[in-house]
């Protein structure tokens, strides 16, 4: 009898070991499957390959997904801040064409680009990211007409002189001729841009000081006549911080309406690290999504510098962490604005290569804040940003 309960014993270990040997099997052959599009994908040749190509393969080691790009996952427009210089760089472009569907600039089209002397306006590098974007069937959106920071005025400003009135004629006629010149080519723009204090209260920049809190209703007010159909931002930092500074910003839009004049929407800039808290965020656009203001996340980056030397290395898990962090923000951003609210998110540059972040640092290795690395290839980070978009 022991024999035979021996014997059994012994049977129904084996089928139960075989059992999990073909669980495990079918587990990881589903696991595979659903991981094979979001494998590196692998080249049999490093050089770098033309747009088209682009489009339907990845380079080698980078985390591109097959079949899918910023430009085709999102139902809104996925922009980039760029320099109108490197729209000569041929991967650059390249990486513009595939994968974003907007354009904004990180200098050519505020004032001291547009208006470096009184009375004469140059308007050629705009012109130059506008047409670019028209060729490639973008949008554009315009940064910034009012700047509220004393330091990038050009030096005939800082040395103006006149009575309020004159200041008042200064800044319509800028705002008058920038948006008339771009007019049914720039589909919206931010109007002034980091007019806010954390705390709550005004930036005292010359603007303020010349022309008193009103100068941010009149900028829009003139912005709406020179062109009636584009959209216009308020844009700012900190917002996903709430508090004083998010409450007179909402007063300023309450203001605005009052007297019927339009702010469509906010720019978040979002200059974000690791440690954000997500539900920090996705709170506060909820506020203004409440508001039934446009939600435009304006200068999109995630730094990982945080307690690490001047230069470092980016590491898999550093990377990893980023690609999660990014992947939590634009999922709340889909889920916190309305599909009808959401006019878009715009990184702030297109590689660490020349992020902001990096000037000064010859091989880019200050800070990884981008989708792309140095030489283009896609990161974790932008594998997260698009698997948000897939809702994975």
């Amino acid at each position: 009898m022991r024999s035979t309960n021996s014997t059994v014993r012994k049977t129904n270990i084996k089928l139960a070991l075989l059992s999990f040997l073909l669980v495990t099997a079918n587990l990881m052959a589903c696991k595979s499957s659903m991981e094979e599009d979001l494998a590196p994908m692998e080249e049999s040749s490093t050089e770098l390959v033309s747009t088209k190509e682009l489009g339907e393969v990845a380079e080698k080691g980078s985390y591109h997904l097959k079949d899918h790009t910023l430009r085709t996952v999102f139902d809104f427009p996925v922009g980039a801040a760029v320099v109108k210089e490197l729209l000569d760089d041929p991967v650059y472009a390249a990486t513009l064409k595939r994968d974003f569907g907007r354009l904004s600039s990180e200098g050519n089209f505020k004032w001291g680009s547009l208006q470096p002397e009184e009375g004469k306006f140059t308007f050629e590098k705009a012109d130059a990211i506008v047409k670019f974007a028209q060729e490639n069937n973008m949008q554009v959106h315009g940064h910034t007409l009012l700047w509220a920071h004393d330091g990038n005025e050009p030096k005939w400003i800082k040395e103006y002189q006149g009575d309020k009135q004159d200041w008042e004629r200064l800044m319509k006629k800028h705002i008058t001729t920038v948006l008339k010149h771009f007019k049914g080519r720039v589909q919206s723009w931010d109007v002034v841009n980091e007019g806010i204090k954390q705390g709550g209260k005004y930036v005292n920049s010359i603007w303020y000081r010349k022309l008193g809190p009103d100068y941010i209703l009149k900028a829009f007010k003139y912005a709406h006549e020179a062109d009636p159909n584009v959209k216009l931002f308020l844009n700012d930092y900190g917002q996903e911080y709430g508090g004083k500074k998010v409450k007179l910003i909402l007063d300023i839009v309450d203001q605005a309406r009052e007297q019927g004049i339009p702010i469509h929407g906010i720019g978040f800039q979002l200059h974000t690290v690791l440690r954000m808290e997500p539900w920090k965020i996705n709170d506060n656009l909820k506020i203004f999504a409440d508001k039934r203001l446009l939600i435009h996340i304006s200068e999109f980056d995630v730094s990982v510098r945080y307690q690490m030397p001047k230069i470092f290395p980016l590491s898999d898990a550093l990377a990893r962490a980023q690609g999660d962090k990014i992947k939590q923000i634009v999922r709340g951003y889909m889920e916190n604005v309305p599909k009808k609210q959401q006019w878009g998110i715009t990184t702030w540059g297109v590689s660490d290569k020349t992020s902001y972040f990096n000037k000064g640092y010859e091989n880019a290795d200050h800070d990884y804040p981008l989708l792309f690395d140095k030489n283009y290839k896609a990161k974790w980070a932008y594998r997260g940003f698009i698997e948000a978009g897939l809702g994975r």
